[in-house]
């Protein structure tokens, strides 16, 4: 979320970034909202000072004087409901707003549409070439019998498969060697929670907008969803927290299953391990 500031004093910047990164939000829609939510809510303000005011002065009244005051106060009260009611209305659109206001690229990053725009900065190595066909990593987990797409698509679906014997082990194996370094490397191993809330995904920028690529658990507890990434769970862990400097810096390192729907990637990328529904 961007300071909002940052957008009233300088609306172009944000709507070049709109057209830079191919985004639809209107900041000229925004600003109008932003400027109608801070309207309602000094109106609501002023309107509650007086309430605070008639109160206060309202002890000191008799007779005549003191009825007419309350008769003002129940107009002041109906009117402050009408304006917190329509403040409340703005502000959840207001704030669902802020979040899709995208964040101005570096003049740096390069423009495109897609991954064929992509500008290669650097290369490691020599891409070696053979003499003979080469197999990919599908072809040869199924030679070796580490790797089993049919019967995880029997049970699954599409994109699901079984890692078996030396594959899992692998598997595994690297896992391991990854923690191994992190925990060299001074950060905290966290296994985290795979069901998180609403506000962890919204906290950690996959929500709004990537509502459709997690897995949402049950209607009955709409708030709960599968976590495409430990990411999720780990960044959010001191959500809500205030954390002193000489605490910093927090070093920590997430491992858990992923899980994405992958939708609108029917026929994209479905050969491999790398588009599938659980890693």
């Amino acid at each position: 979320m961007i300071d909002l500031e940052a957008i009233r004093e300088n609306p172009a910047s944000y709507k070049d970034a709109c057209q830079k990164k191919g985004s639809k939000f209107d900041v000229d829609a925004f600003l109008v909202l932003d400027k109608q939510v801070r309207a309602v809510k000094q109106t609501l303000e002023t309107l509650r000072a007086q309430q605070n005011s008639f109160n206060k002065e309202l002890p000191s009244l008799t007779g005549e004087a003191k009825q007419a005051k309350l008769a003002e106060m129940k107009e002041l009260s109906n009117k402050a409901k009408e304006e917190e009611s329509r403040f409340k209305e703005l502000e959840v659109t207001w704030k669902a707003q802020q979040l899709l206001i995208p964040a101005i690229p570096l003049d740096r990053a390069p423009l495109g549409k897609s991954d064929a725009d992509n500008v290669q900065i650097r290369t490691w190595g020599e891409i070696p070439s053979f003499s003979f066909p080469i197999k990919d990593h599908v072809e040869l987990g199924k030679t070796l019998g580490i790797l089993d797409f049919e019967r995880g698509v029997k049970i699954a679906g599409s994109r699901s498969y079984f890692l078996k014997g030396d594959g899992a082990r692998l598997q595994h194996a690297l896992l391991n060697f990854a923690m191994d370094v992190m925990h060299r490397k001074g950060y905290l191993l966290m296994d985290p929670p795979h069901i998180v809330r609403y506000g962890a995904m919204m906290g950690t920028s996959y929500f709004p907008g990537g509502e459709e690529q997690a897995y949402h658990l049950d209607d009955r507890d709409p708030e709960l969803y599968l976590i495409g990434t430990a990411e999720v769970s780990v960044t959010s862990y001191h959500e809500g927290e205030l954390l002193q400097e000489d605490e910093l810096p927090k070093r920590y390192a997430g491992y858990s299953p992923c899980y994405r729907r992958e939708a609108g990637t029917y026929g994209k990328d479905t050969h491999g391990l790398y588009r599938v529904h659980q890693f």
